[in-house]
C-alpha cells in the first residue's frame, strides 16, 4: 500500500514540530550556560560589561545550534515516534498496509531538508556571528588578536614591539621549516608612521628572530643597501602564527574551498578547514542517521514494555555516537585517517546500523 499524502504531511508535521520543539529547548539551556560560563571568565575583567556579555552569549547561539542539531532530530524522533505508537496510530497505519519504511519517509525527507538548509544557509550567517564572537573574545578575555591573514595574494602577519610595528608579506611558505619567500616586512614607528622596507628572499622564524636572506633595506631620504645576511627581532612563534588562522567555524560553506585552495598554495596545511567542511557535507546524511536510530528505540514501546530503559537506550547511542565521532574526528586531524574517512565513516556506520536493527526488529 502507498502512503497517502495526508498521511505524510502529519507525520512530518509532527516530526517536525517536535524537532522544533527540542531544539529550542536545548538552545535556550546552553544559551543560558555559556552566559553564566562568560560572567564567570568576566568576572576579574573590570572593563567588560553584562552587554558585553550578552551580546558574545547571543553571538555564538548560531554556532552551538548547529552542533546540537543532530541530539535535536535525535530526541525529537523518539518524542514523535513513541507518542504515535502509544496512540496506536502507527498500529493502525501497519494494519492498513504501511510498512516502517513507508511512515520513516516524511520524516527522513523533512530531516534531510533540514540538514541541506543548515548547511547552505544557516551555516553561513553562523560563520558571521562566530567571527564576530572571536573577535570580541579575543579583545576582551583572551587580551590579543588575530596576528595572520591570508589572501590570493599571499601571507600577511602582523607583528610588534617597543619600537612599533611591521608587516610582513610572502608569496609562499615551507612548513616544514616556516620559511616565508619572497618576502616584503614594511617597518612602522609610533604605529602609524613609516619607518622603512626589506625586501628579501627568504625570511626564517629562528629563536625570536627573523633571519633574512639577500635582503634590500629602503628607508626614507636614505640609499638602499644590499646584505646577504639580516636579521629582524619578533616575538612570534610557529605555535602563535598557526593559532591565528581563521578557524574553520568562521568560515561560510561555500568560502571554504577557495580558502582552503588559497592556504594550500600559500604552503600551510589545510586538513581542519577541509575535514570541517566535508563534515557539513555529511550532515543532512547525519540527521537521517539519527532518525533511523530514534525509530529503532521507539516504534515497538507498547509491545514490549519498558519504555524508560528504551528512551535511556536512545539516548546513550546517541551521546555514545557523538563521542566516538569526536575521537574519529581528532584521528582526521591528526592525519591517523584519511579526511574523508573521518567525516564521512561515523555518518555511514550509523545509517547501515540504524537500518539493520530496523530490519531486524520489523521485518523479522
Amino acid at each position: 500500500m502507498r502512503l497517502s499524502m495526508t498521511l505524510s504531511a502529519y507525520i512530518g508535521r509532527q516530526f517536525f514540530f517536535w524537532c522544533g520543539g527540542i531544539f529550542l529547548s536545548l538552545t535556550t539551556i546552553i544559551f543560558m550556560l555559556d552566559l553564566v560560563e562568560l560572567m564567570r571568565r568576566a568576572s576579574s575583567k573590570q572593563q567588560v560589561s553584562l552587554d558585553i556579555i550578552a551580546q558574545m552569549a547571543l553571538l555564538k547561539i548560531p554556532l552551538m545550534a548547529q552542533e546540537i542539531l543532530p541530539f535535536a532530530v535525535l530526541f525529537g524522533g523518539m518524542l514523535v515516534f513513541s507518542r504515535l505508537t502509544r496512540a496506536h496510530e502507527l498500529v493502525v497505519a501497519r494494519a492498513a498496509g504501511v510498512s516502517v519504511w513507508q511512515f520513516l519517509f516524511p520524516a527522513l525527507v523533512i530531516a534531510f531538508l533540514i540538514g541541506c538548509f543548515s548547511v547552505t544557509v544557516f551555516n553561513p550567517f553562523a560563520s558571521i556571528t562566530t567571527s564576530r564572537f572571536e573577535h570580541l573574545e579575543g579583545r576582551y578575555l583572551r587580551g590579543k588578536s588575530s596576528l595572520l591573514a591570508m589572501s590570493s595574494t599571499g601571507l600577511w602577519l602582523r607583528q610588534s614591539d617597543e619600537n612599533g610595528q611591521s608587516i610582513i608579506h610572502a608569496q609562499r611558505v615551507l612548513p616544514e621549516s616556516f620559511q616565508l619567500q619572497d618576502v616584503i616586512i614594511f617597518l612602522f614607528e609610533d604605529e602609524d608612521r613609516f619607518a622603512g622596507r626589506i625586501d628579501a628572499s627568504t625570511a626564517t622564524l629562528d629563536s625570536g628572530n627573523w633571519r633574512l636572506a639577500d635582503a634590500w633595506i629602503t628607508a626614507p631620504d636614505t640609499p638602499p643597501s644590499f646584505k646577504t645576511g639580516h636579521s629582524v627581532k619578533t616575538e612570534l612563534t610557529f605555535e602563535k602564527i598557526q593559532e591565528s588562522f581563521a578557524s574553520p567555524e568562521t568560515m561560510s560553506f561555500w568560502n571554504l574551498p577557495d580558502f582552503i585552495k588559497v592556504m594550500e598554495n600559500a604552503g600551510f596545511s589545510a586538513l581542519r578547514h577541509r575535514l570541517h567542511w566535508y563534515t557539513l557535507l555529511a550532515l543532512p546524511f547525519l540527521l537521517c542517521a539519527m532518525v533511523f536510530i530514534a525509530a529503532t528505540f521507539s516504534l515497538r514501546l507498547v509491545r514490549h514494555g519498558g519504555t524508560a530503559l528504551i528512551v535511556a537506550g536512545g539516548i546513550f547511542v546517541g551521546f555514545l555516537f557523538y563521542f566516538l565521532s569526536d575521537v574519529v574526528y581528532a584521528l582526521g586531524l591528526s592525519a591517523s585517517l584519511p579526511v574523508m574517512l573521518a567525516a564521512w565513516s561515523p555518518v555511514g556506520i550509523s545509517v547501515l546500523l540504524g537500518l539493520a536493527m530496523l530490519m531486524h526488529l520489523e521485518d523479522g
